[in-house]
């Protein structure tokens, strides 16, 4: 059996959905990528869009929040902003809790004056993700 690996941020709409895509694609071999929001609101569009870009096709992901994995049990639990750190629910004993946080690129992006502008903190994040993936799991101990 792969470790179950769980992505928590707070709307579970970007980040989270990056890192479980980048995850399965890239390590699916080893990991088994789960997902989840504290508030869940959406996948974002620019995620789904920049993630295109990279080849990573995140378009039938949806956004969910913990209670919605059931009993599942991980191994990690990898808190990708500050919210979810803080707001992140007790897990059983076996799990290891890491924080890894990355800039909100929806904040970001917020007084972009172009779409493009509003797409380059997206691109930053998916990279520095993919980054923090490619080391996984050693990563995680």
């Amino acid at each position: 059996m792969k470790p179950k690996i769980l992505f928590l941020c707070t709307g579970n709409s970007c980040r989270s959905q990056m890192a479980e895509a980048w995850t399965r694609t890239l390590k699916g071999d080893q990991l088994q990528a789960y997902s989840a929001g504290i508030q869940p609101k959406g996948v974002d569009p620019r995620a789904i869009q920049v993630m295109a870009e990279a080849g990573n096709d995140i378009s039938g992901q949806k956004s969910k929040d913990i209670d919605s994995l059931g009993n599942l049990e991980f191994e990690y639990v990898v808190t990708l902003c500050d919210n979810a750190r803080e707001s992140c629910p007790i897990f059983p004993a076996i799990t290891k809790r890491i924080h890894k946080g990355f800039d909100d690129p929806p904040l970001l992006a917020a007084g972009a004056k172009t779409e493009e502008e509003a797409l380059a903190p997206y691109r930053r994040v998916r990279d520095e993700i993919k980054a923090f993936v490619e080391k996984l799991p050693e990563g995680l101990r």
